[in-house]
């Protein structure tokens, strides 16, 4: 709650001091992963990645394929940020260009060290000593007792890491609410910009109260799935979106477009869509929830003071 109310007060006062502090912070963090990678390649045991995909329990979503569906449906949430970059298109010098070799590029090099990571983890500590809460300080101590100061640099580009998420989604989230209400689908406070600083600071306020709130109170485990379903229902939208906009809206106006249409549209859209069954019945509860506070929201307020309904 104390990460989330300082970054909330950082980015509230400008995006250039965030993004300074978001370089640091993943500078750090990535050079921490390729320390371990580097470490850790000596001490993998080509025994400990054998079977490659354990047989599965018995239980749906316990190993086996169906365990490699539920594992990817949970921890999908470590590629939420990408897509926030999206929302800062309008402080971009050049988004048309930026924007998709950013968001793109960043994807790809994350994608390879998360797999990279992933084998030398299990390569160096069997799977069944991972089920714990710090799998990588467990992992460091195998590497002996002459790498424990690597454990106490892990915790802190661990918690690196967590903050630079924080910093990325809070300003993204900040910057939906003040299009929206632009749009006269939230109230007009939400559209505001500080005299001052020009951030939308009532709006980064509300972001970060509202996520002081829910880390305060709710467990992780239930965050981390529910950020993952919603997150999943999000992208499975837009790559559908995207599908059918090109079939209704042919002439629209495109700088950047999605290559290999349909195919990659509708890969997405599936690849969305088997993930989220792959959730547990009581995600798709919570998330049928939160949908239905949307909907209120929407249908009370938004659907009144919509300039797109009115034809603004």
């Amino acid at each position: 709650m104390v990460i989330i109310g300082l970054i909330g007060w950082l980015v509230s006062r400008g995006v250039q001091s965030a993004a300074f502090l978001n370089n640091l912070l993943v500078v750090v963090k990535v050079g921490v992963i390729l320390l371990f990678i580097g470490c850790g390649l000596a001490y993998i045991n080509s025994d400990n990645l054998t079977p490659l995909i354990p047989q599965n329990t018995g239980v749906f979503g316990e190993f086996g394929w169906s365990g490699i569906f539920r594992g990817a449906s949970i921890v999908f949430f470590a590629f939420l940020g990408f897509d926030a970059v999206s929302t800062l298109a309008q402080e971009a010098k050049n988004p048309q260009r930026d924007l998709p070799i950013g968001m793109l590029g960043s994807l790809g090099i994350c994608t390879i060290l998360y797999i990279i990571f992933g084998v030398v983890l299990t390569g160096v500590i069997g799977y069944q000593s991972l089920g714990v809460a710090d799998p990588i300080a467990v992992a460091v101590g195998a590497f002996g007792p002459a790498f424990a100061w690597l454990r106490f640099v892990v915790n802190i580009a661990i918690l690196c890491a967590l903050t630079s998420v924080i910093l990325v989604m809070v300003m993204g989230q900040a910057r939906i609410f003040f299009a929206m209400a632009h749009d006269g689908l939230l109230p007009k406070p939400f559209a505001r910009v500080h005299q001052k600083f020009r951030t939308p600071f009532f709006t980064t306020m509300i972001v970060m109260l509202m996520g002081m709130v829910l880390a305060g109170l709710f467990p992780i485990g239930i965050l981390g799935q529910l950020t993952s379903m919603g997150a999943l229902l999000v992208f499975g939208m837009v790559c559908f979106g995207v599908l059918i906009l090109r079939f209704t809206q042919p002439m629209l106006h495109r700088p950047f477009k999605t290559p290999f249409t349909p195919w990659v549209p509708l890969l997405g859209t599936i690849a969305c869509l088997v993930q989220m069954i792959m959730l547990p019945g009581v995600i798709w509860l919570q998330m049928l929830l939160f949908l239905g506070l949307g909907c209120g929201i929407y249908f009370l307020y938004g659907s009144k003071h919509s300039k797109v309904r009115a034809g603004k």
